[in-house]
């Protein structure tokens, strides 16, 4: 195991510069994502993490060595590929031990570990099937065996669960997290899921346009995100931003509904803000009442446990999630009450916390 620094770094295709003076420090052992929206960088830095491409400028260190020149096969880490990059004519003993064989392991020892990692991940009973004889999700075990099996400092994951299906997906996350329990091993997850970050992840760095906005546990960055961008990115449904009224007492100007805003913003005078409310912070009362947003429903989305309502207040969409049986349906006027220390505060100039 090892911890993982990247400093200053930087890099640029052609003309366009992808990655802007990234600084991220991993602890040993720490499970840590990279999510953020397409484009945003966060492949390209898994790429130099693994040597596949190189920095334009900064450094990284992978425990106490510098590897900025060093080839893949002498970082000490082993990536699983969102396409699984199977040999299709190798059992999956073969495909596991392959990279083993390769670096002059003996026989016996690459038979050893590939039992071992695949009892681990149930696959032991599978070692002399084709690739084409498994399942997705058994496919992805496969890869993840094959790069167990080199007993790596750094586990690095490219987006692994974005082929399969929704169920599989809940599945192997799961299967993921426990192995990197079982392991200790400092892994290193790229993926464009906030809700695979939220649920995987030790620490989540959130990316944008090749620059780091925030850094944090999955807890930090749902309660207390550092800007706007965050904190509609990260949970789901995401959070309502609205603009407040010109004095931030009380008005929401586009939703034409009333929130008193804390004493803790009340220096704010004149200053123009954005309000975040989470949906589930949101509940529903009454057509008439105070203190809340008043709105049309258009859209009912029941899924069990909960309820999303997708409602209209002068023009804007404003979502709210619930835990009631409702008896709404589209078309009914309703008043979605607000809770004031649910309340998060933006400047609308900035786009950052208050």
């Amino acid at each position: 195991m090892a911890s993982v620094t990247l400093s200053g770094i930087e890099k640029s295709f052609a003309n366009t510069q992808v990655i802007r003076g990234v600084d991220i420090a991993i602890g040993d052992g720490e499970f840590a994502v990279f999510v953020g929206p397409s484009g945003c960088g966060k492949s390209t830095l898994l790429r130099m993490l693994a040597g596949l491409d190189a920095p334009d400028a900064g450094q990284i260190r992978i425990g106490d060595k510098v590897v900025n020149g060093l080839p893949p096969k002498e970082r000490g880490v082993s990536m699983v590929f969102q396409t699984y990059a199977l040999y299709p004519h190798m059992t999956v003993q073969d495909n596991m031990g392959f990279g083993l064989m390769i670096a002059g392991t003996p026989p016996g020892t690459i038979a050893s570990k590939v039992a071992g990692a695949a009892k681990m991940l149930g696959l032991d009973k599978m070692l002399d099937r084709l690739p084409r004889q498994l399942s997705g999700g058994q496919r992805q075990r496969v890869a993840m065996g094959r790069a167990m099996v080199r007993d790596p400092q750094v586990f690095l994951f490219d987006e692994p669960l974005s082929n399969l299906d929704a169920k599989l997906r809940v599945q192997m996350r799961t299967e993921i997290r426990a192995l990197h329990q079982r392991l200790k091993t400092t892994s290193v997850y790229v993926t464009h899921d906030q809700i695979e970050a939220m649920t995987m992840a030790d620490r989540i760095i959130v990316l944008r346009d090749g620059k780091v906005e925030q850094i944090g546990t999955p807890a930090e960055l749902y309660d207390r995100p550092c800007n706007s961008f965050v904190a509609t990115f990260i949970g789901s449904p995401a959070m309502n931003i609205v603009a407040a009224g010109a004095d931030n007492t009380c008005a929401i100007a586009d939703f034409g509904g009333q929130v008193l805003l804390r004493d803790t913003f009340a220096s704010l005078g004149s200053r123009r803000v954005l309000l975040g409310l989470r949906p589930e912070h949101l509940q529903v009362r009454p057509a008439g009442e105070a203190n809340g947003i008043p709105c049309e429903v258009k859209v009912v989305e029941f899924s069990g446990a909960d309820t999303l309502l997708t409602c209209e207040a002068q023009g804007q969409p404003v979502q709210a999630l619930v835990h009631d049986r409702l008896l709404v349906k589209p078309g009914d006027n309703i008043t979605l009450a607000i809770d004031p220390a649910r309340v998060h505060v933006f400047d609308e100039a900035t786009q950052q916390r208050l």
